[in-house]
């Protein structure tokens, strides 16, 4: 059996789902009228994001709601330019997040910076001139 390779949705687990809401309206992207009272939907270019409320997604997983520290899992924006990704390092963080780490050259030949939404979900904004993107914005790696 092969399971097909799409990505459809990423749900993240947030403490105040209004703030988290509004954190990312404020980086220009819209919640959908999907939303519910509990739940926010964010369409982006091919995958749905999710905002759930943290204790009840992990009851959802029947996993403990307690965690902190770093989770295994960073979110990626892949830029056009070094020049973009530091415009949206600062977009992100005027709008609330935290600067994880400025924008630097690294080691595999691009440039990249993180920040941390206000549930320390991290997010990784690079400039990899070693993938391109098809017209509508995707990554192609094939």
């Amino acid at each position: 059996m092969t399971i097909a390779r799409h990505l459809h949705l990423v749900t993240l687990g947030v403490a105040d789902l209004a703030r988290s809401t509004a954190f990312y309206e404020a980086l220009g992207w819209k919640r959908s009228s999907a939303s519910q009272e509990g739940v926010t939907f964010i369409q982006l270019s091919g995958v749905v994001l999710g905002l759930y409320g943290w204790a009840a997604l992990a009851e959802d997983a029947g996993v403990p709601s307690e965690s902190t520290g770093f989770r295994g899992v960073s979110l990626a924006h892949n830029a056009d330019s070094e020049a973009e990704v530091d415009r949206i390092i600062g977009e992100a963080v005027a709008a609330g997040a935290t600067l994880v780490k400025a924008p630097e050259k690294v080691f595999w030949g691009g440039y990249s910076g993180y920040f941390a939404d206000p549930d320390g979900h991290l997010w990784e904004v690079a400039h990899n001139p070693f993938f391109a993107k098809d017209d509508a914005g995707r990554l192609r790696l094939d």
